[in-house]
């Protein structure tokens, strides 16, 4: 699974998912990062695609609750709430398919045709396996989900304009747009 990479990401994450359900949101991506004291980041966003601030703390108070009860972690750790940015990983299929006509970067658990790394143009998802259009290639690429290990969107001012939009702002207009 895309959200998560070790048997303590998945433990996190059930236990994390209906907490953001319950408040209308989705978990994206669940990491702990070891050091000194460890920290659990959680990537989430509201089912509508937006997440502020004030969604950030409401999980956050909702997951410690949980937290203090089942302690999933041992000892002392930093709990991370955190929008999935503008160039978000893509973890689900249903990313996939909302974000059809984006680029994007794949990285692949296995070889196909030779390679880990792809990049190009989301073009929907058929089944279980992710399409995508690369410069160089006349037909779409197909990739089963189940081999994508990492997947995001590629800054692109598309994407920018796209973000913008979303969040109902208005673009700059670029040099030569007057």
């Amino acid at each position: 699974m895309l959200k998560t990479k070790t048997p303590q990401d998945d433990k996190l994450l059930a236990l994390a998912e209906p907490v953001a359900a319950d408040l209308d949101m989705e978990i994206v991506r669940v990491r702990v990062m070891s050091g000194k004291r460890a920290r659990v980041q959680f990537m989430a966003e509201r089912l509508d695609g937006g997440m502020d601030v004030d969604d950030c703390a409401k999980l956050s108070r909702g997951l410690s609750d949980v937290f203090e009860v089942h302690e999933p972690i041992s000892g002392e750790y930093d709990l991370e709430i955190s929008s999935p940015g503008i160039d978000r990983p893509l973890t689900t299929l249903a990313h996939f398919a909302r974000w059809e006509g984006f680029d994007s970067k794949i990285e692949l658990d296995r070889l196909a045709d030779g390679r880990k790394r792809f990049r190009g143009t989301l073009a929907g998802v058929e089944e279980d396996t992710v399409l995508l259009d690369m410069d160089g290639e006349e037909d779409l690429v197909g990739i089963p989900f189940d081999w994508i290990a990492d997947a995001k969107l590629v800054l692109t001012d598309a994407l920018i304009e796209a973000d913008l939009k979303a969040r109902g702002a208005v673009a700059a207009p670029s040099e030569g747009d007057e």
